[in-house]
């Protein structure tokens, strides 16, 4: 048996996915894939278009075997933080040889000389100077690259999932982890574009497609998935918008203080002063968003510490990665990774509603957090679902 890993959103799952998956399967000679994936939030602060259990089912019926969460905590979070938090779960199961991203650069030899370089003492020197200035972080960190590289990694940091990928191979130094990274090189659309290539569309304009109720997303889905999500459709579960919970977000936004909002993660330098004045005059959540923006603060950032405000997350509820590590989907050749994780692994499986109270202080806390989110998101369905799913939803299993 030899496993490969795989982080994802599958927000939601395409064709561009499901080719990744057979590329990885082929060059990497494996028999067995287990997919690390977004709870029902995802890195862009906001709702993912379907449950996480329709997500994972979709993965598992187009070649991913065992699908485990990644909880909101990480999948929401900056991309360090997203990838330190994904790769520990596969390092976690104890089993996982190899872990797979797509790149548009499709060179894992030049992506790991890109993390060595921006890894160096000349080009960390370089980015606290550019920060200092007031640069964000992602422009100081190219600047700096160039100035001591040339131009050499330029077009590499231009791409979105290049730079993920890099956050990933970071990510293995720092477990020290002996899973051994590959790329593919990312087929069709490019990331977040809103054109099409073939039977290739992003996510980004698949969701679009699905909003607006334009069924030329079917064309850009394996028929699996898309019949996944016709169900989902049917039975009022789907689409899931971050706009319905658009009053809710800014009636909490108008109620915190500035010094509430500042206790949530990854804020600094009085931006949430900013935030507290944006969510007084803002009508809608993307004036809200707008209004708060600067050169050194991004749109996504922005988006992510409004969530994480609102949710009542805090700084001091990251303790380190994820703390067990839970399954949402498998099927035969699943079962046989989650087999041998039984012998290798170095966290709790979770298989079980059961199985969080017999997690530590921590387990218990982060588990807490993700049923509390995932009542928030049944809200952001056609239909209002009841609270509660976390605790009533089993492992979907498939053939």
């Amino acid at each position: 048996m030899k496993i490969g890993g795989i982080v994802a959103e599958y927000n939601p799952f395409h064709n561009g996915h499901r080719y990744q998956i057979e590329k990885s399967k082929e060059l990497g000679e494996l028999t067995h894939t287990v997919a690390v994936m977004s709870s029902n939030y995802v890195q862009r602060g906001e709702t993912a278009i379907l449950s996480k259990w329709a997500r994972a089912e979709m993965a598992v019926q187009n070649g991913i075997d065992l699908v485990i969460e990644l909880p909101t905590l990480w999948s929401t979070s900056y991309a360090q933080r997203f990838a330190e938090g994904a790769v520990s779960l596969l390092e976690a199961l104890g089993c996982v040889e190899m872990l797979s991203f797509g790149s548009e650069c499709g060179n894992i030899d030049e992506l790991i000389a890109c993390k060595d370089a921006i890894n160096s003492e000349e080009v960390n020197e370089k980015l606290k100077e550019n920060l200092e200035v007031g640069l964000g972080f992602a422009s100081a960190r190219a600047e700096a690259l160039r100035s001591v590289c040339g131009n050499r990694f330029f077009n590499i940091l231009e791409g979105a999932n290049n730079t993920l990928g890099i956050e990933y191979l970071n990510a293995l130094d720092k477990l020290g982890s002996d899973m051994i990274p590959m790329t593919i090189r990312r087929n069709g659309a490019s990331h977040d574009s809103f054109e099409t290539s073939g039977n290739f569309a992003s996510a980004s304009e698949i969701r679009r497609m699905m909003k607006e109720n334009n069924r030329e997303w079917e064309r850009y889905m394996p028929e699996s998935a898309a019949d996944i999500y016709n169900r989902e459709l049917f039975d009022g579960k789907a689409p899931c918008l971050n706009e319905k919970l658009e009053f809710s977000i800014l009636c909490c936004m108008r109620q915190l203080t500035a010094e509430a909002i500042g206790k949530s993660p990854d804020v600094s330098e009085g931006i949430e002063f900013r935030i507290h004045d944006a969510a007084l005059k803002a009508r809608t959540l993307d004036e809200l968003y707008a209004l708060a923006k600067t050169k050194r603060y991004s749109h996504a950032r922005i988006r992510r510490i409004v969530l994480h405000a609102f949710m009542g997350f805090v700084t001091d509820d990251y303790k380190g990665n994820p703390p067990y590590i839970r399954v949402l989907a498998m099927n035969e050749k699943g079962k046989e990774i989650l087999k041998e994780a039984k012998e290798t692994a170095t966290l709790p499986i979770v298989t079980k509603a059961s199985d969080f109270d017999e997690l530590d202080d921590y387990g218990r806390q982060v588990f807490l957090l993700e049923d509390m989110c995932t009542d928030v998101f049944s809200l952001s369905s056609p239909a209002i679902l009841p609270c509660g799913r976390e605790k009533t939803t089993g492992i979907v299993v498939v053939g």
